[in-house]
């Protein structure tokens, strides 16, 4: 009768033996770095090229030409009154380049590129902010530096809502489209801006292509637009630090 030698590799016990010695060295790798880029977001409000606009609230339906008065007055309101857009869409100007963003928009109530500190919130007659309840919807700009004019990386589209009665913060819904890529490259984030702090944190809720199953979040820091490129209306610029982890 022949006899057949069996390998000494082939019993059960061993391969659960080698199954457990790969799983146990795979532990003991070092987790790969945490993959950092950086995008900067132009938020336009007004102007010949706005890239947000606010749709619902009470600002909504100024600029939907739902005005709470008829008679133009210039810029200064009456008690209670609220400031209508130019006829060609622009936020009414007191610097002579950019506008105020009437109680919403990522930089407030202050003027665009200038600290929202010591900047009083302009409340109605609720006691609440004009811009509380404000949902604007963003088709904001992204690109790979803080000039408008900085090479393209691809396209924010969400919503952010003035979520604070005091008019100091917005949530943030929005997915940052990147071109380029072979499938759509895109990620999702949510989260609480603070307009006037100098960081706000998002959430990294998910991704598609290159950005399956990415978590993480974003360290968003509000900066001064160069100037460079000028804008006709009110320029918010976010400087967008993104950490994920796969």
């Amino acid at each position: 009768m022949m006899m057949i030698k069996q390998s000494p590799f082939s019993s059960p016990l061993t391969a659960i033996f080698l199954l457990t010695l790969a799983v146990f060295a795979a532990a003991l790798e070092p987790p790969p770095e945490d993959p950092i880029f950086e995008l900067y977001m132009h938020d336009v409000l007004g102007g010949s090229s706005p890239t947000a606009r606010p749709i619902t609230g009470l600002l909504g339906n100024i600029y939907n030409g739902q005005v709470p008065f008829a008679k133009q007055i210039g810029f200064t309101p009456p008690e209670n009154g609220i400031a209508i857009p130019n006829a060609n869409g622009a936020l009414p100007t007191v610097n002579g380049i950019n506008g105020v963003p009437l109680g919403t928009g990522l930089s407030g109530t202050a003027y665009s590129g200038q600290n929202l500190n010591g900047i009083q919130t302009q409340l109605g007659p609720d006691g609440l902010s004009l811009g509380f309840g404000t949902i604007t919807v963003i088709d904001d700009i992204l690109t790979s530096g803080p000039d408008l004019g900085s090479q393209p990386l691809g396209k924010a589209q969400g919503v952010y809502v003035a979520s604070s009665g005091d008019g100091s913060t917005q949530m943030m819904a929005f997915t940052a489209m990147l071109e380029g890529g072979e499938y759509n490259d895109n990620l999702n984030f949510y989260g609480i801006y603070r307009i006037g702090s100098a960081m706000s944190h998002l959430s990294v809720t998910g991704g598609t292509g290159r950005f399956k199953n990415a978590c993480g979040f974003a360290e968003v820091r509000p900066l001064i637009p160069s100037g460079q490129h000028q804008v006709d209306g009110a320029e918010s610029l976010l400087r967008i630090i993104v950490h994920l982890k796969y």
